[in-house]
C-alpha cells in the first residue's frame, strides 16, 4: 500500500513539473474553464506528457442572463 501511494505522488509531481514547463502556472488572474481543465489533465497525465500526450479540453461555461 505504501509503494502505491509513493508511486501516485511521484506520478503527480511529474505532472506538476510538466504543467509548469508548459507555462500553466502564470500570473493570469482570469482563469478560463479550458485553461483550468488543461492544467488538471496535464497533472493527472503525469509522465505521459513526456511521451507525446498533450491533453486539451474545450469547454463552455454558461453565461449569466442579462
Amino acid at each position: 500500500m505504501k509503494i502505491g501511494a509513493v508511486l501516485v505522488v511521484i506520478w503527480l509531481v511529474i505532472g506538476v513539473l510538466a504543467a509548469f514547463q508548459r507555462g500553466y502556472f502564470g500570473d493570469d488572474k482570469d482563469v478560463s474553464c479550458s485553461k483550468f481543465s488543461d492544467t488538471a489533465l496535464t497533472i493527472v497525465a503525469g509522465p505521459l506528457n513526456y511521451v507525446g500526450v498533450n491533453p486539451k479540453v474545450k469547454c463552455k461555461t454558461p453565461q449569466p442572463s442579462s
